[in-house]
């Protein structure tokens, strides 16, 4: 086969999908399904680094009727009683624990785990405490029941 029947074959082809009159919409489904690989991908990686001898600090947003429900989700990913810590204003983890909570409030129907990537010191708020300097990371959601 010579070059110039391979090109030809070429051109017929991007005639057939008439790339000459939707180089835009062309060019966004490109780009589109790069970036879905790339989720995916991340999706993939960040599911596999949950280390279960970590802490896990537990937010239960005032749905204590959840805990034994929340616990049992996180022991069967791993984590031991120990360290499933109820999760308070004025004691923050440390880098590379996680951070467990029931979402969305106020009905939750899982748990969205989270890594500490970094914790600076603020002066704590009313409403976060000293979690106010905690930067996260998203790992993975987890359905209650």
């Amino acid at each position: 086969m010579t070059m110039a029947n391979e090109n030809g074959k070429f051109y017929h082809f991007m005639e057939r999908m008439k790339f000459r009159e939707f180089k835009a919409l062309w060019l966004i489904f490109i780009v589109t399904g790069i970036f879905l690989i790339g989720a995916v991908m991340d999706q993939i990686k960040s599911s596999a680094k949950i280390d279960p001898m970590k802490d896990v600090y537990l937010f239960l947003h005032g749905r204590k009727d959840l805990k034994e429900e929340a616990e049992g989700v996180l022991i069967t990913l791993g984590f031991s009683k120990e360290n499933i810590i109820a999760a308070s204003s004025k004691n923050v983890g440390n880098v590379g624990d996680y951070m467990a909570m029931l979402w969305r409030p106020p009905r939750p129907d899982q748990i969205k785990i989270q890594q500490i990537t970094e914790v600076k010191e603020v002066e704590p708020d009313k409403m976060f405490g000293y979690w106010k300097g905690v930067l996260k990371k998203d790992i993975d959601y987890f359905l209650l029941k």
